[in-house]
């Protein structure tokens, strides 16, 4: 492993933070006052990410995207991290990798219009009783004919109001597994419009505002056979395959978070002066910065390794979940310490510590909750030893 960034690398990150800081920050306030990313700003800077090179950076160069490894994936993550969520991730899209397992005919379909910026994909997972347990949800598919019939509901469904299609997890039979019967699952596009497919306004959050949630409904809800993403009862198989890395994500973006909260308690640590000295010299805030600077260090280490051996192809379960784990709890440290620095005023708008640390919550929740992260740890330490 070399700890150096190549030139490319350096030119990747330098691009994308000077586009995250002239064309992102400047809209935050207003999407944080009122919740709302107005479609003719997302068009706006959609332009503005393609002509960068920016825009669905992470997929193949043979489909379009910038065919970056995945390290200096990560590290372009880590910069559009840095802004509102709703920001970078609706405005610079990327498409998830699993669209790649579809056929030609189904890439053709809905990875050509996504990488397009013409529409944007969405993944449906989670169910009101189904959380963590995916193999326990109760949203079904049944085949009817040549075709498969949808019934269930899921939530917390992420930017589905803008989305053109859904990938739906549904239990499609069971199978006995050595902690008895789980569900088979298999995966559909489901296009918006479809008769039976409603998407319903999801949940008010105080985390990532103007990033929507969704819960979609499926009642009686028919597709052709084509619409099944992969093969029949295969569908956890295709998740684990293609969607791993976004545990690395969120790491990535968690590092870009906690990089501008210790930036800007580094800065007011030296600016501002109490008791006739700046704040930064006394022990309990300088001690609060080099905690900081360690666990964000910390974090970054375990994230690039991963993405590194990721793409050595010797990457695990756990690195990638260490990473997770790490990074998000960080940024929740890192947060809560840049406020308790500036003191009330860091709770005030005017900074964005308050947005980081309220969206910092969220992140030890979604792509496996920090328990899950855990369990994934100690099982592939205990596997060796017949645990």
């Amino acid at each position: 492993m070399h700890f150096a960034m190549t030139d490319e690398q350096r030119m990747i990150v330098e691009t994308t933070r000077a586009f995250v800081e002239t064309e992102l920050y400047p809209h935050e306030a207003e999407i944080e006052r009122t919740g709302h990313l107005p479609m003719e700003l997302i068009r706006e800077l959609q332009a503005k990410a393609m002509a960068a090179g920016l825009y669905a950076a992470n997929m193949p160069e043979d489909v379009g995207g910038a065919g970056l490894d995945t390290l200096s994936w990560l590290l372009y993550e880590k910069e559009l991290g840095r802004a509102n969520y709703a920001l970078h991730w609706t405005c610079v899209a990327r498409p998830s990798n699993i669209l790649l397992a579809g056929t030609p005919e189904q890439r053709e379909k809905y990875l050509v219009p996504c990488m397009k910026g013409e529409t944007w994909d969405c993944l449906a997972m989670t169910e009101p009783g189904a959380g963590s347990d995916l193999r326990g949800m109760s949203a079904s598919a049944r085949q009817d004919g040549t075709d498969w019939v949808l019934n269930g509901t899921k939530h917390f469904i992420s930017h589905a109001d803008i989305a053109g299609f859904t990938i739906a997890f549904m239990a499609t039979g069971e199978e006995d597994t050595p902690r008895g019967r789980k569900k088979k699952i298999t995966a559909f596009f489901v296009d918006k419009g479809t008769k039976g497919f409603t998407v319903r306004e999801g949940y008010r959050n105080v985390a990532h505002r103007g990033y929507t949630n969704a819960i979609l409904e499926f009642d009686d809800c028919r597709i052709p056979a084509e619409n099944v993403l992969g093969e029949v009862h295969k569908g956890f198989e295709v998740a684990g395959k293609w969607l791993g890395a976004t545990r690395l994500q969120v790491a990535a973006t968690c590092l870009g978070r906690a990089d501008r909260a210790l930036a800007h308690a580094l800065s007011w640590a030296a600016e501002r002066r109490q008791f006739g000295q700046q704040i930064g010299k006394f022990q309990g805030i300088g001690f609060k910065l080099a905690d900081m600077a360690t666990e964000l260090k910390a974090a970054e280490l375990l994230t690039w390794e991963a993405g590194w051996k990721y793409d050595a192809g010797t990457v695990t379960e756990a690195d990638m979940a260490m990473a997770k784990l790490k990074a998000s709890e960080m940024l929740a440290m890192v947060a809560d310490e840049a406020i308790q620095i500036h003191g009330g005023m860091g709770l005030m708008d005017e900074l964005p510590l308050e947005r980081i640390w309220r969206d910092a919550r969220l992140e030890r929740i979604w792509e496996g909750t920090s328990e899950i992260q855990r369990h994934i740890i100690s099982r592939e330490m205990l596997r060796p030893l017949g645990g």
